[in-house]
């Protein structure tokens, strides 16, 4: 029997390695929320980038006196099937949650599916980035929506795994403040090589060569962070045992579980957004601004990589922050304070860039780093609060669901979140060039309601910080053998 490994027992090179594991995603995910958009569906002012997602027609309608656009632009077309594609892939996750919790295999319930889902994964990555046509097209359409989804069922089969992982690594409250710092960390170095060197890539070899590469990186350092946490990873051998309906039931019935959900999904599409709006942002405020001889028309990939690294800076001085604070008040206070906060930075983005006689880089930097900062505390509590809930619900249920919660989660996250491409392209349609970037200056605010209403509902999230107790687990003084 494998079973609860205690934390003492776990030399700190294992949670190093367990916690390098954000690097990959990272990676991915940031390149992919980064350019994806931009890529298919560039900035109307930008002549030297093909677009490569056609419009599609509509019937003549005429209701009431309004009437219907002839046709939808292609940046909503491409919002309306990423959001139509996500909602689709997002069923899978509580069904790969629910299979890995319930797999028995000599190397546990998670490794086997990390090892077969990260190849395709990487390789699929790659392919978003190489569409059969160079122009607007139909093909290159059902090619992004074959690509797209299984890509994302492939990042759930190599990522779901590997996060219902973190109450197996690290089960009292400060192994888990502790090993979400160093995610955060590992992260951060991730969404460096994501957003900033990813720019400087399509800048200097192109969208092709920068997947290409990105991909390589994520497949080299999941298999590294997996390989370093094999032996304990390989202990969390104990699949549970209720039933795919009954375990759906006890999971959306616990109360703690449903109050946080929502102030994840609200900040995730915040986040999604945000990302996404770096490119067009550089274009519509920054495009006149220079910096070293350099302006933003002519090296948007390199203003692009400046801001993404000044939001990095801001996080990294945020870990400084959150780490402490939620040590001291507890993950719950910790989150609370870094929704507001950030809540107030995103407001301030309607102006940044904007306002005369400051510079515009130096308005653009400032906000930008403020609104790095308290991403740090959301980005790092979300994990440890899940843990803290799977630990609740095993008291009370005396079994242990860590994919089925990370799953449900990942199901209603992704769901939602699968709208922020459509939001942001229907609030980019008020304007996205420095000619009128109304639609650019209501991203910030957009996003900072969103993030309001998250902040409400996590309002009846409850739980305390003390040490959990371990449940449904048997205690062993070593991992197994290899």
């Amino acid at each position: 029997m494998g079973g609860g490994v205690t934390d003492e027992q776990r030399p700190l090179r294992t949670r190093v390695f367990y916690a390098s594991g954000s690097v990959s995603g990272n990676v991915l995910s940031r390149a992919f929320t980064l350019w994806l958009i931009f890529f298919y569906v560039p900035p109307s002012d930008r002549d030297d980038l093909p677009t490569r997602i056609p419009a599609i027609g509509l019937p003549d309608l005429n209701l009431g006196g309004f009437a219907f656009p002839d046709e939808l632009a292609p940046r909503v077309v491409l919002g309306l099937v990423l959001t139509i594609v996500r909602i689709v892939e997002s069923v899978d996750d509580p069904v790969v949650g629910y299979l890995t919790d319930r797999t028995n295999s000599r190397w546990g319930r998670r490794i086997p599916w990390i090892l077969l889902g990260t190849p395709w994964w990487a390789l699929l990555f790659a392919a978003l980035f190489i569409p059969p046509d160079g122009g607007a097209s139909l093909t290159n359409l059902i090619y992004l929506v074959v690509i797209v989804e299984v890509f994302w069922l492939s990042s759930n089969l190599s990522g779901a795994p590997l996060e219902a992982l973190l109450p197996h690594i690290a089960k009292t409250h400060q192994h888990r403040v502790t090993v979400a710092a160093l995610q955060l960390l590992f992260g951060v170095f991730g969404a460096f090589i994501g957003l900033s060197i990813s720019s400087l890539l399509v800048d200097v070899l192109g969208f092709g060569s920068m997947a290409a590469i990105m991909a390589a990186i994520a497949l080299a350092t999941r298999y590294t962070a997996l390989f370093g946490c094999w032996s304990y990873a390989k202990s969390d051998d104990t699949p549970s045992t209720p039933g795919f309906k009954r375990s759906v039931r006890e999971t959306f019935a616990n109360k703690q579980f449903v109050a946080f959900l929502p102030s994840f999904i609200f900040f995730r599409i915040a986040e999604i957004m945000l990302t996404a709006l770096f490119p067009f942002y550089v274009s519509a405020a920054l495009s006149t601004s220079e910096v070293f001889g350099r302006n933003g028309s002519d090296d948007a990939g390199l203003f692009t990589f400046a801001l993404t690294v000044i939001v990095i800076a801001g996080v990294l001085v945020g870990i400084a922050i959150f780490t402490p604070l939620a040590r001291r008040r507890g993950n719950a206070y910790a989150f609370r304070t870094a929704m507001l906060w950030s809540m107030g930075g995103l407001f301030l983005l309607f102006f940044a860039g904007f306002m005369p006689g400051i510079s515009r880089v130096a308005q653009a930097a400032v906000v930008i780093f403020a609104i790095g900062m308290p991403l740090a505390g959301i980005l790092m509590l979300p994990n440890i609060l899940i843990a803290d809930i799977v630990d609740h619900d095993a008291q009370r249920t005396s079994t242990r669901r860590e994919g089925m919660f990370y799953g449900s989660q990942n199901l209603l996250e992704k769901s939602a979140s699968a709208f922020a491409p459509l939001l942001l392209a229907i609030v980019l349609l008020a304007g996205d060039s420095a000619s009128d970037p109304l639609g650019v200056r209501l991203v910030g605010p957009v996003a900072a309601v969103l993030v309001f209403i998250g902040f409400l509902s996590f309002r009846g999230y409850t739980l305390g910080e003390a040490e959990p107790e371990p449940s449904g687990e048997a205690e062993t003084t070593a991992p197994p053998a290899d």
